[in-house]
C-alpha cells in the first residue's frame, strides 16, 4: 500500500505492547509510506518488548535515533511532559494513533452488573478519556501542521453484548462517542478523528478476556467472509484513514471484521470458556 501524500509526515503511536499490537501494524505501514514514527510506552516490561521493534525500523532521517518515551495516559502531567518532549524534537504532529485500553481482569468475566466503582472508573479513564487528554495536547501541534488525523481502536462489544467483554464494552462505547464529539470540535482546524472497530484478533489485550479463544473461533464460522481478520488488515485501514483516501472522513467508526457487524444476531460463541 503506497500513499505518496504520507511521505515526510510525523506520527505519534500510543499503545504498542508487542509485535501483535494493532498499533504496531498501523505503525509499520505508516513507516513504509515514509512517515517518521515516534512511540510511547508505559512501564519497563512494555519498554523491553517494543524497543527492539522500534529499533528494527529503518531510520528515515539519517543519523536520527528511534524516538521512544515513557508516558502514563492516566496522568495529565505525564502526557504534557511527553508532548513537550515530542514538540522539542519534531515541532509538529500530523498523525496520532491511540490504541490504549485497560480493565481489571476480574471485570472481564462474570456479570457486568458486578463491576466495582473503581474498576468502572479506571476502565473509562484509561480506555476512553485518554483519547480526550491526548488530543488536547496534540491539537496545537496538528494545527502547526495544517491539520492532522487521529485513529483509535474499538470493537464490536461497544454496541452489542459480547460475553466477558463487560466494562470494556461500555468504555469502548464511550470512546466511539468521544470520537464524534472530538471530530466536531477539532474539524474547523482540519483535524480528523476516526475509530476502527476491528474483529477479534490475537493481541496481548485480547488474552485478558476470558473465553477469547471461543470468541475467535465463533467469529470465524459466523462472519459473511467465513474468516477472521489479521492485524495487518487493521494496519491497512488505519493507513488509509491517515492518508489522502481519508481526507474527508471524520467522526466515523469504520469496521474491519469480515462483515460481522452486519449480522442481526452477531456471532454465537460457545458457552464454554478456556
Amino acid at each position: 500500500m503506497i500513499d505518496s501524500t504520507l511521505r515526510g509526515k510525523n506520527a505519534l503511536i500510543v499503545g504498542v505492547a508487542n509485535e501483535r499490537s494493532l498499533a504496531w501494524s498501523i505503525a509499520k505501514l505508516l513507516h513504509e509510506n515514509g512517515v517518521q514514527c515516534a512511540f510511547t510506552y508505559q512501564g519497563e516490561a512494555i519498554e523491553k518488548r517494543i524497543k527492539p521493534l522500534v529499533e528494527s525500523l529503518p531510520n528515515l532521517n539519517t543519523g536520527s535515533k528511534p524516538w521512544i518515551q515513557q508516558m502514563d495516559v492516566g496522568s495529565d502531567a505525564d502526557i504534557q511532559r511527553c508532548f513537550a518532549a515530542y514538540k522539542k524534537d519534531f515541532g509538529k504532529l500530523d498523525i496520532l494513533i491511540h490504541s490504549v485500553a485497560f480493565a481489571d481482569k476480574q471485570d472481564l468475566e462474570g456479570r457486568f452488573a458486578d463491576t466495582s466503582r473503581e474498576g468502572f472508573r479506571k476502565a473509562m479513564d484509561i480506555s476512553a478519556y485518554s483519547l480526550v487528554a491526548l488530543l488536547r495536547e496534540a491539537e496545537p501541534l496538528m494545527e502547526l501542521a495544517g491539520g492532522g488525523s487521529c485513529v483509535t481502536l474499538s470493537y464490536y462489544g461497544a454496541e452489542k453484548v459480547v460475553k466477558n467483554y463487560n466494562v470494556m464494552g461500555v468504555a469502548k462505547a464511550a470512546l466511539e462517542s468521544s470520537v464524534r464529539y472530538l471530530a466536531n470540535d477539532l474539524g474547523p482546524k482540519k483535524i480528523r478523528v476516526n475509530a476502527i472497530s476491528a474483529g477479534p484478533v490475537k493481541t496481548l489485550a485480547a488474552a485478558g478476556i476470558r473465553g477469547f479463544r471461543n470468541i475467535l473461533g465463533s467469529a470465524e464460522q459466523s462472519t459473511p467472509l467465513r474468516e477472521n481478520i489479521s492485524a495487518d488488515d487493521v494496519g491497512y485501514l488505519g493507513t488509509f484513514l491517515c492518508g489522502v483516501g481519508g481526507k474527508h472522513i471524520t467522526g466515523a467508526t469504520l469496521y474491519v471484521d469480515s462483515g460481522l457487524h452486519i449480522l442481526a444476531g452477531g456471532f454465537h460463541e460457545d458457552s464454554k470458556s478456556n
